[in-house]
């Protein structure tokens, strides 16, 4: 083995320019590549079995495959990311891209790589019924493993970081769709992580690739302002290195400090502005020892030059929810034009840098990483709310959507009457600020005050604001606060405490379910019989009201129950025509079964005329009975259960099944009504024909009721192919959080 890896290691030098610190790694350990644990033998085995695994793979740019996570673990390096992390970046592609399993990498490398492999591996070899799924549950997957441990999202970000420094070599679709999804996730991830750094430059690469035009446009007038602009920092640099020198303060660093591409570029979108109206393009950082040295700075500055009413923002008093602290402010400089400048001390810059990171590049303690999510970490605050409510969000859109809301930078920063400080979205109100305090806070809430005064509960928080919210143990939530409440937590409360109000009315409605589908006899000792209850629990509910409640709601259909209630009372046997015309009224919960198949959708009927009964609607998949038309009109197919079938005698009943081979190779659809009732805003009826859109259903007639204060009806006329793709878009419907109910409606109730 010994002598492989020496071997290979010299033909890497020749073939790819390794990096030193790599180079120096695989000296020292290239003779002893045991078991042992030392950072750079692992690091040197993880190097080696990666380029075992990659070799003969080579990326679009025509390079070795291996050159990509030689990049990856050389980044987690500068970020002084530990020997796990460091051998995770050479091997996160493994998996996914190899046959090496998880529980190989473990076996070789240990728990802590295993764990950080599996975490970043993409969900290539799982099937979901979309793109939107398959993303919305990769990040899904990304943040809860986060929690467990947050290097996992480190890694994930270096990852992407050279993957776009390298995007020129895919095709221009791929590179607007990696582009895009990096600037709506990993870059405001990278923010709220803390690393500057790493934020910045995918925001330029972002940038290059999804505005390219605008670009070239920024890049070419930043450079043609440089030398004038570099002068005028130089000399306003010099003023305060003396100044600062004559008071005793000690300066690390004292520079420069440009704005990167996109920054410009969304200011000037923003702000409405042109280029040259763009004051802060580059600015001025001053790195001290001491916190009491930057108030110091901050005196002679303004001191020096004339500060800019309003535009002083001390985040070192209150840092932002990602850790960075600074003061920043805005003089007139040289030339009357204004000017930022930054000062912090060397920790705080650390923190600005490399975010969470710097816990590890530039701790000075030994032991081992905290990486774990600590409760009582105002740092993790944000991803806390994250997990806190995506698993409210059951529809894949409309978590992606949410998780790109939350993400973003802009928070404002409100004080409790305690003076606590909470930050929250921007955009947020009193409603928002009390579910954030707690839930019962918010379903309880009367009124709020801000600053003293009493505030109008959908007016949007500024930063300071002291909110003190007035609740009433009578008071209840308002479905119109929906209509204003920015954050999701609010959002899913607010739906969670209605659904669960009308608890009682959710119960007497599937009790009419049941009943429609079972008949009115013996219903009430059947629902306290020992089958019912035992249904109740195999479907995961504690009781049969919690099952009719959900019956009533739509999580539930009345087809599963009853499918089950047959396995329990043994009631799935086959009948007979001769046993049909023997009872009166036949018994709706048998299976016919055994019918004879033909080319015809419907096997029994082999040369009748039939149609298909407007009341009921049945659809290929459920169970059907024929019914001899009085008026020689032909056959009437129906549901099993459908209330016109009741009261028909025994002989006019033909048992007939759907053919097996119907929807194979056929274009039959079927008419069927579905009405839903819904939190009323604005957009919600699109985001649901846009859901029929995607299963390509053709869409008959679709009208919506509404009345103030009280939830919208919708009401859809489909054409659909078989019941196995109704219940897959009433589950996909169901799953959206605005939806409170849905149902098949039969033209009796209509």
């Amino acid at each position: 083995m010994n002598a492989t890896t020496v071997n290979l290691t010299e033909n890497v030098r020749q073939e790819l320019q390794l990096p030193d610190w790599l180079q120096r790694c695989l000296i020292i350990d290239s003779s002893d590549l045991g078991e042992s644990d030392t950072d750079n033998n692992l690091i040197c085995r993880a190097f080696n079995f990666a380029y075992l695994l990659h070799e003969g793979q080579y990326r679009k740019s025509g390079e070795p495959y291996i050159a990509h996570p030689v990049a990856v673990a050389g980044l987690l390096r500068d970020m002084g990311g530990d020997s796990a992390m460091i051998a995770a970046g050479f091997l996160h592609d493994v998996v996914e891209d190899t046959d090496v399993t998880c529980e190989e990498i473990e076996a070789k490398f240990g728990v802590q790589v295993k764990e950080l492999v599996e975490a970043v591996t993409k969900l290539s070899k799982f099937n979901f019924s979309s793109k939107t799924e398959r993303q919305a549950e990769n990040f899904r997957r990304m943040f809860l493993a986060m929690a467990k441990d947050i290097r996992v999202i480190v890694v994930k970000l270096a990852d992407r970081l050279h993957n776009m420094r390298t995007l020129e070599h895919l095709s221009p679709e791929k590179q607007r769709l990696i582009a895009t999804e990096t600037r709506e996730i990993f870059a405001p991830l990278a923010n709220r992580l803390g690393i500057g750094f790493l934020k910045w430059e995918l925001e330029d690469l972002c940038f290059k690739y999804l505005e390219p035009e605008e670009y070239r446009r920024i890049q070419l007038l930043v450079a043609e302002r440089r030398t004038d602009r570099e002068l005028r920092l130089e000399k306003v640099i010099e003023t305060l290195r003396l100044k600062l020198r004559e008071l005793g303060v000690h300066v690390f660093e004292l520079t420069g400090r440009p704005k990167h591409l996109y920054g410009i570029y969304n200011k000037m979108e923003k702000q409405q502005k042109e280029f040259n109206e763009i004051y802060d393009l580059a600015g001025i950082r001053v790195i001290l020892e001491t916190k009491d040295e930057c108030y110091r700075t901050l005196a002679v500055v303004h001191d020096e030059f004339r500060p800019i009413p309003g535009r002083f923002k001390d985040y070192i008093g209150l840092p932002k929810p990602n850790r960075y602290q600074s003061l920043h402010t805005t003089v007139i400089g040289l030339n009357g034009r204004p000017l930022e400048v930054q000062i912090r001390t060397l920790e705080m810059h650390h923190i600005a840098e490399y975010g969470i990171a710097a816990h590890w590049k530039y701790k000075e303690s030994g032991g081992s990483h905290n990486t774990q999510m600590n409760s009582t970490d105002d740092k993790f605050t944000w991803l806390r709310q994250l997990l806190e409510w995506q698993n409210d969000l059951k529809d894949a859109q409309e978590y992606i959507d949410s998780l790109k809301d939350n993400l973003f930078e802009d928070d404002v920063y409100v004080f409790t009457p305690q003076g606590d400080v909470i930050n929250l979205a921007k955009g947020s109100t009193p409603v928002d600020f009390a579910y954030r305090i707690h839930t019962q806070v918010g379903h309880q809430m009367k009124g709020a005050k801000v600053n003293g005064k009493w505030s109008v509960l959908d007016q949007p928080l500024h930063n300071g604001d002291l909110v003190e919210i007035i609740t009433s143990k009578n008071s209840r939530p308002s479905l119109n606060w929906l209509n204003f409440v920015v954050t999701p937590t609010a959002k899913n409360r607010i739906r969670q405490w209605y659904k669960r109000s009308h608890r009682d009315e959710n119960i007497l409605h599937g009790r009419e379910l049941l009943e429609k589908e079972l008949g009115k006899s013996g219903l009430e000792s059947l629902l306290k019989s020992q089958p019912m209850q035992q249904v109740a629990h195999k479907l995961n509910y504690q009781n049969v009201d919690d099952l009719l409640a959900a019956l009533g709601y739509g999580e539930i259909t009345s087809k599963n129950i009853v499918n089950r209630l047959r396995e329990l009372i043994k009631l799935q046997q086959p009948v007979t025509e001769k046993e049909v015309k023997q009872n009166e009224k036949p018994n709706y919960l048998q299976v016919i079964s055994n019918q004879k198949i033909s080319d015809s959708p419907i096997a029994g009927l082999e040369g009748l005329l039939y149609h298909i009964a407007g009341c009921c609607k049945p659809l290929p998949g459920e169970p059907i009975i024929a019914v001899v038309t009085r008026n020689a009109k032909g056959i009437s197919v129906h549901r099993q259960g459908c209330p016109n079938v009741e009261d028909v005698p025994g002989e006019r009943l033909i048992p007939i099944s759907w053919n097996e081979t119907n929807g194979k190779g056929r274009s039959d659809t079927y008419p069927v009504d579905l009405q839903i009732e819904v939190i009323d805003r604005v957009g919600v009826l699109k985001d649901i024909l846009g859901k029929l859109s995607d299963q390509n259903v053709n869409i008959r007639n679709a009208g919506v009721k509404t009345s103030f204060g009280r939830p919208a009806l919708i009401s859809l006329l489909l054409d659909i192919k078989d019941h196995q793709q109704l219940e897959y878009i009433i589950t996909s419907i169901r799953k959206m959080s605005d939806i409170l109910n849905i149902r098949r409606v039969n033209e009796l109730e209509n």
